[in-house]
């Protein structure tokens, strides 16, 4: 199949980094592992014990609802996306990074336009906009956040960004729209062993997925646009879309560098599990081999019990020093305020996530504002720190 999208290798900027293959279990790998300190293995036992046994931080909060079952002001808010073609002080954006948040981890980037393309080159992350995150259609997490249009309203994308295939990051029914309206014009970007799930669900060309290793790095040439650099980066988490593939495909982070601008996706990922002896190392090695960044998009919420949740996922306080150790001029918190998580979801309050990362930003001198928690101000892009955006907001770097 002829694509407008091609891409092509690039060493990587640390071999030290890239040779490494702790993570890997079997030659070529058939698995995967977090090899750090910072992560305490999980098992089925354990997750049952604190989905449905007792625990002392068991305390289900229902979703807040506002009057007569309408949608609380507590709750994240929900706009009509602009994609920021006219921003609010009319200043022309042309020449920034744009990142609209769709929901969860679901974010649309446009990298600044380059000289002779009509637009910037569009980065689709871990698109979810089905109702459930879940194998089924009527049982499984259900989002009480709808996402702020629907597919068909999208943009054009250019390239899509799998973190993971947990059902809240791959939404089998989104790539599978995505990939039948752009054909030929869109490329899948994910960790190993992730290329034979979107050759045998989308019907693809194998040229039209890459499936990459930690630290590999590739240059993503979209036709008539330009180029942008891709690496794929470590994360602390997993990944299974069944108990019979748990940790079989790789689960990552992207950095993505072009047009001046650069901007890190941390997808789903831990920082610390409770008592473990050290924070787990990679963040201070993507912010040494591959920062600073004009922004980072992090995940906040999820993150209880922190007992269980830690091997996996970072409280808003760990992501304030991942925000610091991969050098980012501005954060923005993500992974909140959509959908409940399986187990989380009998823990967390869902107005917690966005309330910890104010209150901890404030704490630290770096809060800038916006979204839920932003007392109806936009987040302030001109001061280094971290902030929120509103479902469907575009925030401008």
């Amino acid at each position: 199949m002829s694509s407008t999208i091609t891409v092509k290798p690039l060493p990587s900027l640390d071999s030290t980094l890239s040779n490494n293959k702790d993570h890997h279990i079997g030659n070529p790998p058939n698995s995967f592992q977090n090899p750090w300190p910072s992560y305490i293995k999980i098992g089925p036992l354990s997750a049952f014990q604190h989905r449905f046994g007792s625990h002392p931080e068991k305390k289900f909060v229902p979703v807040p609802q506002g009057p007569n079952g309408t949608r609380s002001p507590e709750l994240v808010k929900i706009r009509r996306p602009d994609w920021a073609q006219g921003s609010s002080n009319t200043q022309p954006t042309e020449d920034k990074l744009k990142a609209t948040w769709l929901g969860h981890a679901s974010f649309l980037l446009e990298l600044p336009v380059q000289p002779g393309a009509t637009r910037g080159i569009r980065i689709l992350c871990d698109p979810v906009f089905s109702e459930r995150t879940s194998p089924v259609s009527f049982l499984g997490p259900k989002r009480y956040t709808p996402p702020p249009c629907t597919l068909d309203e999208l943009p054009e994308v250019d390239i899509v960004a799998i973190s993971h295939d947990h059902y809240d990051h791959l939404d089998l029914a989104a790539v599978q729209q995505i990939y039948h309206k752009r054909k030929g014009q869109v490329h899948f970007l994910a960790g190993l062993n992730n290329k034979a799930w979107f050759l045998q669900n989308l019907g693809c060309e194998a040229d039209e997925v890459t499936d990459a290793d930690w630290w590999d790095a590739f240059e993503v040439d979209v036709e008539k646009l330009g180029q942008v650099r891709v690496t794929v980066c470590p994360s602390q988490h997993g990944s299974g879309r069944s108990a019979l593939n748990m940790g079989h495909t790789l689960w990552c982070s992207f950095a993505f560098c072009g047009a001046g601008k650069s901007v890190y996706f941390a997808g789903d990922t831990a920082y610390q599990a409770e008592n473990t002896p050290s924070p787990c190392p990679i963040f201070k090695e993507i912010g040494q081999s591959l920062g600073p960044f004009d922004l980072a998009l992090l995940p906040i919420g999820l993150m209880t019990p922190a007992s269980f949740m830690g091997s996996v996922h970072a409280t808003p306080e760990q992501s304030l020093r991942i925000h610091e150790e991969v050098g980012s001029w501005l954060s923005i918190g993500m992974h909140y305020g959509t959908v409940r998580g399986g187990i989380s979801g009998q823990y967390e309050d869902v107005r917690a996530p966005p309330r910890r990362w104010r209150e901890a930003a404030e704490k630290e001198g770096v809060w800038c504002g916006g979204g839920v928690e932003g007392d109806g101000e936009a987040v302030d892009v001109s001061t280094k720190g971290v902030g929120l955006c509103d479902v469907g907001e575009t925030v401008v770097v």
